[in-house]
């Protein structure tokens, strides 16, 4: 895709080189560094659970890829419609799909850089007299990437709907909070509707296969804390990851090509 490239380089100049950027990277790296050091005192230095704490099991991780990823969008997106910038872009010798996939990968690329902050840790450990597993720490920095490429995917399509950046903002806060719950939703939902799902698909048993088939479908957390957060690099999952990122990233290149003609 022509011009990817320059829109890449574009968007993490604006990502690393604005206050805003600077602010929302320490902020993130700031409360997981703590996390780590709390659950590292907790646990009387255990190197294991603490790594595992700050990539994935603890309650941070969450938190930042259910806000930080909107953020960004919101500035690369929303942001860009509403002062002007984003019709320059339409207008330019540069595909929809370069566009999206430009900033897209800059974004990746932002929560990369913070997500490498627990690399740091492990080398400190490494300095400390006791090394981590880096098979299983680079296994998990691995996947940590690719579930932030999926929640900037969304955040992306949901910051393609409008030109205000908060609602932009709001929308892909939503999003991404959605569907991180959806796994549990379903699963309280389907659970009232098990006798109707056994009519249907002939026995509680394969009502039960059913519904679990379904829900590990779209569960983003299960699929990455029982694959590369243990160190395990299984295909499936990079497909699963892939796949949904993908869709994602094609309702919004189909969203701004609506825009498009109406510019």
């Amino acid at each position: 895709m022509k011009g990817t490239w320059v829109i890449f380089r574009r968007e993490c100049a604006s990502l690393f080189w604005t206050p805003l950027g600077w602010l929302l990277l320490v902020a993130a790296v700031l409360l997981n560094g703590l996390l780590y050091w709390a659950q590292l005192n907790q646990t009387g230095g255990n190197v294991t659970a603490s790594l595992s704490a700050a990539m994935g099991w603890g309650i941070v991780f969450w938190m930042v890829m259910i806000f930080l990823p909107p953020l960004l969008a919101m500035r690369l997106l929303a942001e860009e419609s509403r002062t002007g910038t984003l019709e320059y872009l339409l207008t330019a010798p540069v595909s929809d799909a370069a566009v999206i996939v430009g900033k897209f990968l800059a974004a990746t690329t932002f929560m990369a850089v913070l997500w490498s902050s627990v690399l740091l840790y492990g080398l400190q450990l490494q300095w400390l007299g006791s090394p981590p597993d880096w098979a299983a720490l680079l296994c998990a920095y691995l996947g940590a990437i690719l579930v932030s490429g999926l929640f900037v995917s969304l955040s992306l399509l949901a910051s393609s709907l409008t030109q205000a950046p908060l609602l932009a903002a709001f929308l892909a806060i939503i999003g991404c909070t959605g569907w991180l719950l959806l796994p549990m939703l379903m699963q309280s939902a389907l659970a009232q509707l098990r006798d109707i799902l056994a009519q249907w698909v002939g026995g509680w048993d394969r009502a039960e296969a059913w519904i679990q088939s379904g829900i590990r479908s779209i569960d983003v957390a299960m699929h990455f804390q029982q694959s590369f957060l243990p160190g395990v690099l299984d295909s499936a999952e990079l497909v699963f990851f892939l796949t949904w990122s993908g869709l994602f990233l094609f309702l919004t290149i189909r969203s701004l090509e609506a825009r498009r003609w109406r510019v």
